[in-house]
């Protein structure tokens, strides 16, 4: 039997007590899935996501990490919130709000210091992290001082040098240029030879078949939807109730005017299964 690392049940997340973003989702994820989580802005899965990684408490419902429950009081308990965070990384949409250390270097050894690891280990395995993402070159530059593109490897880098057992990217590719872009998805299709359970919130369809094995679609803080990428993606009335596309009206001949959906697919990556 498949081992969950996450079961969400019935949550309802709001903000302020205002603004619903979660209406009573229930979700699972097996150990080992990629799943995309689909959804316009304001579809609730950014909300999902700072939900997993104990950023955030559900109002109602409950989730499970694990296997145990994943709740504050249970995080106040330094062993489990130790343990939990070395199995859970982050990776913010913007990678500024993460970056705080004055050197690329610090910013990546951060986490494991505040793990208490030996200090050979962390220079170890911080030059590692630097290698696997290309970015040894800039260990001395200050985080602030760097390109988009750069900072998402620095910021993906504070997370990896944990070895974390689940990965969850917020719009991994958002604001990036289309080589930055690409190092993206061919990391996150590569990484650690798709052992690992990754959870990517994301709008941009171009990369969905590429990074995950299963999708569910948001709307409204619900999970509307649930397939492999091939059935979601193929279904055109789905993702234009989802807000995912849109149909573009055109003028024909005579004046007779037609909608139909634009919606491109990238082809530069191609990987054996």
């Amino acid at each position: 039997m498949t081992e969950n690392v996450f079961d969400v049940q019935n949550v309802v997340y709001r903000y302020n007590t205002e603004v619903t973003a979660l209406r009573g989702l229930s979700l699972q994820v097996a150990r080992g899935e990629r799943i995309a989580i689909l959804g316009a802005n304001g579809s609730g899965k950014s909300t999902l996501l700072r939900l997993l990684d104990g950023l955030y408490f559900p109002e109602s419902g409950s989730i499970t990490a694990f296997g145990e429950p994943l709740t504050e009081e249970r995080l106040q308990d330094d062993t489990f919130a130790f343990a939990f965070r070395r199995r859970v990384a982050l990776v913010f949409q913007n990678p500024d709000v993460q970056l705080f250390s004055p050197t690329v270097f610090d910013e990546v050894a951060f986490g494991p210091l505040q793990l208490r690891w030996p200090k050979d280990d962390i220079r170890r395995k911080v030059n590692e992290t630097l290698d696997l993402l290309e970015i040894t070159h800039l260990k001395d530059r200050s985080p602030h001082r760097l390109s988009g593109g750069e900072k998402k490897r620095v910021a993906l880098a504070s997370v990896l040098v944990l070895d974390p057992e689940v990965l969850l990217m917020d719009e991994p590719t958002a604001a990036l240029d289309p080589k930055s872009q690409s190092m993206v998805v061919d990391f996150l299709i590569g990484w650690s030879g798709g052992a690992k359970t990754v959870i990517t919130a994301t709008h941009d369809l171009d990369i969905v078949s590429e990074i995950a094995d299963r999708c569910h679609v948001f709307r409204q803080g619900l999970s509307v939807a649930e397939g492999t990428p091939d059935q979601v993606l193929g279904n055109q009335e789905l993702l234009e109730s989802s807000n995912l596309i849109h149909a573009h009206r055109h003028a024909h001949a005579g004046g007779e005017m037609h909608a139909h959906a634009h919606f491109h697919l990238r082809h530069e990556h191609t990987h054996a299964d």
